[in-house]
């Protein structure tokens, strides 16, 4: 009979490493469908004529924009850092040479960001970035991890992941006091953000019909969760209430609104808060022969966590105007700032009361306009809200926030129509409808409308899940 350790957190780190693997797969395989669209030679911000620019602007391209797309800069290969990052998932899935997978993961997803542009420049993108550097601290030095042989994960790799988890959470409720917006203040911002946010689920259509005490609690719940469940994190006896407070809080929001992988992605972080008597017998019992680390292990580890904690905990203090006057230290943030993986959290700081929505028509002789439809964000009022799972409509998001602010501040979007003036297949591929199927347009033009969800009794009589108002002329 082999004898066998107590429950530690290998099965935690080793389910956490895959689990990243998989977000990691799911992000690079939505850059993959996109990117001719977004950024290829006949898309949207075609990335060769960005590179340019930035050569000539820059007296250091590659530290402003480190991207290894610089390799071939008149012809990016967008498809080839897809590919690779692919392989990269699938090598951390299966245990192949964890550090390395991470490395080249890690490199590849910059890369994607930097080639992506304002497209892929989200929350949880960065996220994915310190995680994936993070995840350096808890990965096994084997060339194939195995369960029953990987030993427990270095103390400061399990810190600093617990760190992070912590300031995405914490510093995501603080804002929004911070900001001082009085919806969040009286507990009604909930009640504007089901048809609001950018791109809602039918679920989302529901909770807006329940009555305003529902929304209220439901504020005071978003606070708990945010602001008293970060505090679990850091005793063994209430981690995994952590844990379930925030994977069912991720598990809610997913379902009421389409945030990309960033739900996924918070629940992976939250795993290596469970030590392994939470999994079962079977899948938890490790041989003594396990080990445990090495000190080299343990040391390269100390390390980075170190300087992971040194750089961003400023920046949380910072976020909130307790900056400390270190000039060294903000030197170094500038440093490693293109990086884009040390970073500040908090998302829905200000609650957004109204919804205006860009309507794209075309026309071939100026009088008959149709309408461009998206895949997913509000267009055709009868058309319900879509799940899109863990998939990341760029599109569709940029729109949202390019319906909140004037248009010269979105100046990508003169290129979108640009786009579909010349009828480019790659762009005309990111939306799910062409009203002109066979040439493109002579005309187009860009209306505001005003969007609000409609009522039981307006939805049952007309099919539509939207009231939309004319506002004028983008």
């Amino acid at each position: 009979m082999p004898e066998w350790n107590r429950p530690g957190h290998r099965v935690s780190t080793w389910l956490f490493l895959r689990g990243l693997g998989l977000v990691y797969g799911i992000a690079f395989w939505s850059f993959a469908t996109q990117a001719p669209g977004l950024v290829g030679p006949h898309g949207i911000l075609p990335l060769a004529s960005t590179l340019r620019a930035v050569a000539v602007q820059s007296a250091h391209p590659l530290r402003d924009l480190p991207t290894l797309s610089w390799i071939a800069p008149d012809h990016p290969p967008l498809l080839g850092l897809a590919w690779a990052g692919l392989a990269a998932s699938a090598a951390l899935l299966l245990g192949v040479a964890p550090p390395l997978s991470l490395a080249v993961a890690w490199a590849a997803y910059l890369s994607v960001c930097c080639d992506g542009q304002v497209f892929y420049d989200f929350q949880w993108d960065r996220l994915l970035l310190e995680a994936g550097l993070t995840a350096l601290c808890v990965a096994p030095w084997t060339w194939l991890s195995s369960l029953r042989r990987d030993p427990e994960p270095p103390r400061a790799g399990r810190w600093a992941l617990t760190w992070l988890l912590f300031r995405l959470v914490f510093a995501s409720g603080l804002v929004k006091l911070a900001s001082g917006d009085p919806t969040w203040r009286d507990l009604s911002a909930l009640s504007y953000h089901w048809w609001t946010q950018p791109l809602p689920t039918p679920l989302s259509w529901t909770l807006a019909q329940l009555p305003f005490w529902f929304q209220r609690a439901a504020c005071a719940g978003v606070f708990a969760v945010e602001l008293g469940a970060p505090w679990l994190f850091w005793h063994p006896r209430t981690r995994a209430a952590g844990f379930w407070a925030v994977a069912g809080f991720m598990a809610l929001i997913a379902a009421t609104g389409n945030f990309g992988f960033f739900n996924l992605l918070t629940v992976v972080l939250a795993l290596p808060l469970l030590d392994d008597r939470h999994w079962p017998a079977w899948l938890a019992r490790v041989p003594k022969g396990a080990g445990t680390p090495g000190r080299a292990r343990v040391w390269a580890s100390t390390v980075l966590a170190a300087v992971l904690g040194a750089l961003s905990l400023p920046l949380l203090l910072a976020q909130f105007g307790a900056a400390p006057d270190i000039p060294a230290l903000w030197t170094a943030e500038r440093a490693v700032a293109p990086l884009r993986s040390v970073n500040t959290y908090g998302l829905f700081a200000r609650m957004t009361v109204e919804r205006p929505e860009i309507v794209v028509e075309g026309s071939a002789d100026g009088r008959t306009w149709r309408e461009y439809g998206f895949r997913w964000k509000p267009g055709d009022p009868r058309r319900a809200p879509g799940w899109a799972g863990p998939f990341m409509p760029r599109l569709d998001w940029q729109m949202w926030f390019a319906a909140l602010g004037p248009r010269p501040e979105q100046p990508w979007f003169e290129d979108f129509c640009g786009a579909l003036l010349e009828g480019s297949a790659p762009v005309l591929a990111l939306l799910g409808r062409d009203p002109f199927p066979g040439a493109p347009p002579r005309f187009l033009r860009a209306r505001l409308y005003a969007y609000t969800f409609t009522d039981r009794a307006t939805r049952a009589a007309t099919g539509c899940w939207w009231r939309r108002t004319l506002v004028g002329p983008y």
